[in-house]
């Protein structure tokens, strides 16, 4: 006799500001048996949930106990939602947990997320990416520094966004410098982005870890020439109400 199986989906909770969830991933979130939440997705949106469904805090979980927790619950017949801050592709290890849901022949969706790489920056003012001013943004992982080819984030046109970056700051800007770029460069730390609890830092680099102590944790790590635009745009912005 055959099991009915149930479906997986991977969805993208947006940057912290529970709006900013997509139509299609609120729809998931509706009608879930289960749901398994990032520490950083917004309380009001896990309790969308069904008041029946079985809510799991990620946070307690390692990943290979998260990948086997949403075979396990697909495989009872099971709808499962995997709610992730952000995009699920974007340094959200979306990735590992799709192929561990193909792998064990499980149906699963991926229902993308506003990311924090251009949202968090935004939210505070600053454009990524700006005609005239840059026109490329590279995106990398900031939490282990000493692993990271600084040469070529260094040698990099336009801007720099490292994620997890706030405790390596210092070392950071530091190991960039040493490699040749400017410690005049504008760069911000922008904190809980989106969120009624955003706080953001503005400094050249060789001071932004200086300027940016004590601001709280998750805050993305903004480098480039576009956060000198932050000065024109922020002070007309329309905060989030």
């Amino acid at each position: 006799m055959s099991v009915a199986l149930g479906a997986v989906a991977l969805v993208g909770a947006g940057p912290g500001d529970p709006e900013l969830i997509t139509v299609r991933g609120l729809a998931r979130l509706r009608a879930c048996d289960v749901v398994v939440y990032d520490r950083l997705v917004s309380d009001e949106l896990v309790a969308v949930a069904p008041a029946y469904a079985l809510r799991v805090d990620r946070d307690k979980l390692e990943q290979d106990d998260v990948n086997r927790l949403l075979v396990a619950h697909a495989r009872r017949g099971r709808r499962v939602v995997r709610l992730k801050g952000g995009d699920p592709f974007v340094f959200g290890r979306g990735g590992e947990e799709a192929i561990a849901l193909a792998r064990a022949g499980i149906s699963f969706e991926v229902i993308p997320g506003v990311s924090s790489l251009s949202s968090v920056p935004g939210s505070a003012g600053i454009p990524v990416t700006h005609r005239g001013v840059a026109s490329a943004v590279t995106a990398f992982a900031a939490h282990d520094v000493e692993s990271l080819d600084a040469a070529a984030l260094a040698r990099a046109p336009g801007t720099l966004v490292g994620f997890m970056g706030l405790a390596g700051l210092a070392r950071l800007a530091e190991r960039l410098a040493e490699h040749g770029l400017s410690p005049a460069t504008p760069a911000a730390v922008v904190s809980s982005g989106t969120t009624e609890r955003e706080q953001a830092a503005v400094a050249p680099l060789g001071a932004i870890a200086a300027v940016a102590r004590g601001v709280p944790t998750p805050a993305l790590v903004v480098i480039g020439e576009v956060v000198g635009l932050r000065d024109a745009i922020a002070p007309a912005r329309r905060s989030a109400a």
